[in-house]
């Protein structure tokens, strides 16, 4: 169900990833630590920093990953924070992902944001799609 506040983001992103210490067990499924830190450009002018948990299963195509990331800067020109939630799974080469606002995370004129995020990479380069609502007093909706 939309809002009548429902409103689309969109634009370019750089990200970087950085592995961190795991602690490998040789022939156990691969786990995996990175920090990411990510620039959004366009409708989201904001950086993020976060971390991200990864496991890698021995059958090729499979994996799974879960991130959470903190995003501060400007939504369509509102000032303010908010927490990003990942979960993304591969099953022999088929992909999904979701990717979220961790509810009543978002600060200053984002208070009371809700929304979710998909990810598109084209010849090397990442954009988003943020489909979201921003209540204006930050209070949450009834059903």
């Amino acid at each position: 169900m939309h809002s009548p506040n429902h409103q689309t983001a969109r634009g370019p992103f750089e990200v970087k990833v950085s592995p961190q210490a795991s602690d490998e067990k040789p022939g156990a499924t691969a786990l995996g630590r990175m920090s990411v830190d990510k620039q959004y450009h366009g409708a989201l002018e904001a950086r993020s920093s976060g971390e991200m948990l990864t496991a890698m299963s021995p059958v090729k195509g499979s994996a799974v990953y879960v991130a959470v990331e903190r995003v501060t800067g400007k939504l369509d020109g509102r000032e303010g924070t908010f927490a990003l939630y990942h979960t993304g799974t591969m099953s022999r080469g088929e992909q999904q992902l979701h990717i979220a606002v961790v509810p009543d995370s978002g600060t200053g004129e984002l208070a009371g944001l809700t929304g979710e995020m998909t990810i598109q990479i084209s010849e090397g380069r990442h954009s988003y799609e943020f489909q979201y609502s921003l209540l204006p007093d930050g209070a949450p909706t009834t059903p």
